[in-house]
């Protein structure tokens, strides 16, 4: 390990690399000689690839493993992670979802992406690493407009927003230059997920027409690897926030 990490300049992280946003970024890493390593429930063929459940606590505490051992004699010119992964299938109205299905879904995507960004931090301070240290968290403009259908989502996202920025304040009082935090509005991108919300019923989550008429018309949707190259070229950032756009333009 510590000879093949001579030979690596950028070590780089990113959860759910195997679709959608992830996989473009993935693919688009602009750094030569980088290790890029996926972090998912599958494995990719391309990637190296640590098992992560977003729903499962042990799984997290196992990346935070990873993060430390990695670290610990690194040597390259700097270390990202991008906390990108998202858990599927939680869209309903409040007190309509299975209590099982919610729960769960505070677990993996309020939770779990908070305690994934700890623990990368906590691995760069505890090994010493002196280069460049980035956390990305993937965000959404439902961090401020409360998306019907979505209240974990939407409450997820605008924790995650206030964590990017209490924890900046909180690397600048211990002067910890060579961190950056920042968290990405990545726009409306045609993903997995996308497709899945807007294939629902509008009486189930309302924009779902709406989002299907522009995903046909190709009206404001990028594609992943041009959502990826344009958060690639945005970092490193001195900002907490990266907007690139609305998730979905609102009729009416």
């Amino acid at each position: 390990m510590q000879s093949a990490d001579r030979e690596i300049d950028s070590l780089i992280w990113i959860s759910g690399a195997t679709e959608g946003i992830g996989l473009g970024l993935a693919r688009n890493v602009p750094h030569a000689a980088a290790r890029i390593v996926n972090l998912s429930r599958r494995p990719h063929p391309d990637y190296e690839s640590v098992f992560l459940d977003l729903a499962d606590p042990a799984s997290w505490e196992d990346v935070g493993a990873h993060f430390a051992a990695a670290l610990a004699h690194f040597r390259g010119s700097r270390a990202i992670f991008i906390q990108n992964a998202h858990m599927k299938g939680m869209t309903g109205f409040v007190g309509e979802v299975p209590p099982g299905d919610y729960a769960r879904d505070i677990t993996a995507n309020v939770a779990a992406p908070l305690r994934l960004g700890e623990m990368f931090l906590r691995a760069v301070r505890e090994s010493g690493f002196a280069g460049e240290a980035g956390l990305v968290m993937m965000s959404s403009s439902s961090a401020r407009s409360p998306t019907i259908g979505q209240t974990v989502y939407c409450a997820g996202k605008a924790a995650l927003e206030m964590w990017v920025r209490v924890a900046r304040r909180e690397l600048a009082m211990r002067e910890r230059r060579n961190i950056w935090v920042t968290a990405v509005r990545p726009g409306f991108v045609d993903t997995p997920l996308t497709r899945q919300v807007a294939a629902m019923a509008d009486s189930d989550y309302p924009i779902a027409s709406q989002m299907r008429k522009q995903m046909e018309e190709g009206v404001g949707v990028m594609d992943i690897d041009t959502a990826a190259r344009q958060i690639w070229a945005a970092l490193p950032t001195d900002r907490s926030l990266l907007l690139f756009g609305e998730q979905v333009r609102r009729e009416g």
